[in-house]
C-alpha cells in the first residue's frame, strides 16, 4: 500500500490490488479514511472527517490531482 502524500496530518495512498479500477486515492487521517476519484475529482466516500477535514482532503486532492494521476500510472501502468 504505497503511500504517495502526507500532509497536515492526512496520508494519501494507493491500495496495490486496485489496479482494475479508475484512478482513484484513498485517505486517512487518525482514524477517519475515504476515496476519491482522481480524473474528474470527486469523493467516493469519507467517514469519520469533520466537515473542516473533508473540506481540506477534497482541496488537497484537487490542488494535487495530476501529481495523484502521475503516480497512478506510475505504479499501475
Amino acid at each position: 500500500m504505497p503511500t504517495i502524500l502526507r500532509t497536515l496530518g492526512f496520508r494519501f495512498f494507493f491500495y496495490s490490488n486496485e489496479g482494475n479500477e479508475p484512478p482513484h486515492v484513498h485517505v486517512e487521517k487518525a482514524d477517519a479514511s475515504g476515496k476519491f476519484w482522481i480524473d474528474p475529482v470527486s469523493k467516493v466516500y469519507l467517514r469519520g472527517f469533520s466537515q473542516k477535514d473533508e473540506r481540506k482532503a477534497a482541496q488537497i486532492v484537487e490542488a494535487q490531482q495530476e501529481f495523484f494521476k502521475r503516480k497512478w500510472y506510475e505504479y499501475f501502468g
